[in-house]
């Protein structure tokens, strides 16, 4: 006996269809500036005055890491702009600021930073679609089992 008849498609609750259309623009690729001079203020004398401080090594290392990044390809000029801002965080964090931890961690994790950040972005490295391909090879190439080299031929059926 056969089921109901579908329901309209127009009538439907749920069409999966996205209610705010994409807008796709045309991708322009930044190029990573140099870390400026790092600068701060302090009181001298009862005057504010602008110092100069060195980037810490683990900020000049993290700032080329990201520069040598596989995902930095696809920056644009304000995504370098923004990781500009982390990298002061990541400065002070790195200066003894802990209270930047929280701030540094939600910042990268925007731009792909651990492998759980990657796959909440569905950001894969193509390493792992090519193993998959040649997985996929493997598998299709494989010999089938034959009467005589079937393992299973041992096998009898028990009521």
């Amino acid at each position: 006996m056969p089921g109901p008849a579908p329901k309209d498609p127009s009538t439907r609750a749920r069409r999966n269809a996205d209610p705010i259309p994409t807008t796709v623009l045309t991708f322009i690729p930044g190029v990573q500036p140099d870390l400026p001079l790092r600068t701060y203020t302090e009181e001298v004398d009862g005057v504010r005055v602008r110092l100069e401080a060195e980037w810490p090594e683990r900020t000049v290392a993290w700032w080329e890491m990201w520069g040598e990044s596989a995902i930095a390809e696809r920056f644009t000029a304000s995504d370098w702009e923004f990781l500009l801002d982390t990298a002061m965080i990541h400065a002070a964090f790195w200066d003894g600021d802990l209270k930047q931890g929280a701030e540094l961690r939600q910042r990268v994790a925007k731009f792909g930073a651990t492998p759980e950040d990657r796959a909440k972005l569905r950001i894969q490295y193509a390493q792992a679609d090519e193993a998959d391909e040649r997985v996929g090879r493997v598998r299709k190439v494989a010999p089938q089992p034959t009467s005589s080299n079937d393992p299973r031929r041992h096998l009898t059926a028990v009521n």
